[in-house]
């Protein structure tokens, strides 16, 4: 008997990215990459990506832990960049927002492709959320569209790769709500872009995360500043 095929999560510990996982876990083997990119909350993501792969038993062979540091040494980015103070949530805002880092996107995808083509996977999941991040342009859905056709191009024939973005369209309250339906680990994931011991609650992240928890009625497990 065939068993599951397997899909690869990019999974940065944070709330999106554990949903998704968690919808992937339905249907697929689960192959989970992290990405270390200069951050300033690396080492948290990364403690939390560690307790989601072991929440969902994800063998170590499933488990790709990449670096590319040279995002920090670019800069550009209040992620990467500590003389960028992290901006307060400004919920109108329709700018491009500091924390947006440069084509990051597009890397990370880049190495989630390479290494499917390698294992043999289809599909490689990615949370990325269009509703609440209107100032990313890769996060909208005509970039993925985009992107399916590069790796179309840029793979061998036989390949049959495409990335899947199952929650573009979700507001957050609602991935909150379909994260507790399918029992998706929420305790353990992270979201602030600022501090890695109490969330700071005030970055645009934090506040999209309490205002998604807010509206759903259910409580957020993570403890602020």
């Amino acid at each position: 008997m065939k068993g599951k095929d397997t899909a690869i999560v990019l999974a940065s510990g944070g709330l999106d990215s554990c949903v998704t996982a968690a919808i992937a876990n339905e249907t697929y083997d689960l192959a989970l990459l992290h990405i270390n990119y200069g951050q300033r909350t690396e080492s948290k993501e990364l403690s939390a990506f560690h307790e989601i792969a072991a929440y969902y038993k994800v063998p170590d062979k499933r488990i790709l832990i990449a670096n590319i540091d040279y995002l920090k040494k670019i800069g550009g980015s209040s992620l990467t960049d500590t003389m960028i103070p992290v901006q307060e949530a400004e919920p109108d805002s329709k700018e491009v927002p500091t924390t947006y880092v440069p084509f990051r996107n597009t890397l990370f995808l880049s190495v989630a492709v390479s290494w499917a083509e390698v294992i043999g996977a289809e599909k490689v999941f990615i949370g990325a959320v269009s509703h609440d991040t209107p100032g990313y342009p890769d996060c909208k859905p005509f970039y993925y569209e985009v992107f399916n056709k590069l790796i179309a191009a840029g793979t061998k024939p036989e390949t049959r790769i495409t990335v899947e973005t199952p929650l573009i369209f979700k507001t957050k309250a609602e991935i909150v709500t379909l994260g507790i339906s399918l029992k998706a680990p929420l305790h353990l994931s992270w979201s602030c872009y600022k501090n890695t011991d109490k969330a700071c609650g005030v970055c645009n992240s934090c506040y999209l995360r309490r205002k998604a928890f807010g509206e759903s009625g259910y409580k957020d497990p993570v403890e602020y500043a």
